[in-house]
């Protein structure tokens, strides 16, 4: 009885510790014109949208009015997978936070958390820490590099140890 007091105790200890945690951080600024292109998702948290998916990718490219097309591929059972969606940049963020949709009326969050300066890989995710993607404009990424904005990340308080290896197909 004591054991499961204490282990109840330990885990609202734990969920207000997280709940208190201040939003993540997310880069000054994006030139959404750089950001425009092709990125390969490199890892990311598993989530039920992406189960079985391989070779994921992601593509961005400018719409009229300020919004963002959206397509979303991956290869799942060894079928082409797509999805198309819009973004728009949530304002006063200097467009490190953007609104996705993918299915009307549902928005979710997504902000740019870390960016290499030359736009060669990025790191993205949801300020409530569930999800979190790294990308790259190559299918791999260096291990040393990929190790430095996994400890920046952190930082912000992701669980990295929950990161995934994004399955290549041949």
């Amino acid at each position: 009885m004591i054991l499961r007091i204490a282990g109840f105790l330990a885990a609202a200890i734990l969920l207000t510790a997280c709940a208190s945690l201040p939003p993540p951080q997310t880069v000054p600024s994006v030139d959404l014109a750089r950001y425009a292109g092709s990125w390969h998702e490199i890892e990311s948290f598993p989530n039920w949208f992406q189960s079985g998916c391989a070779n994921t990718k992601a593509e961005y490219s400018p719409l009229p009015g300020g919004r963002i097309r959206v397509v979303n591929t991956c290869e799942r059972g060894g079928r082409p997978v797509r999805i198309e969606g819009t973004a728009r940049v949530v304002p006063g963020s200097n467009n490190s936070k953007l609104k996705v949709r993918f299915f009307w009326p549902f928005e979710g969050d997504y902000w740019v958390l870390d960016l290499d300066p030359a736009y060669r890989w990025a790191a993205v995710g949801h300020p409530n820490r569930k999800y979190l993607w790294i990308l790259a404009r190559s299918p791999q990424l260096e291990p040393d590099e990929l190790a430095r904005i996994r400890q920046r990340i952190a930082a912000q308080g992701y669980d990295i140890t929950r990161l995934r290896p994004t399955p290549r197909a041949g």
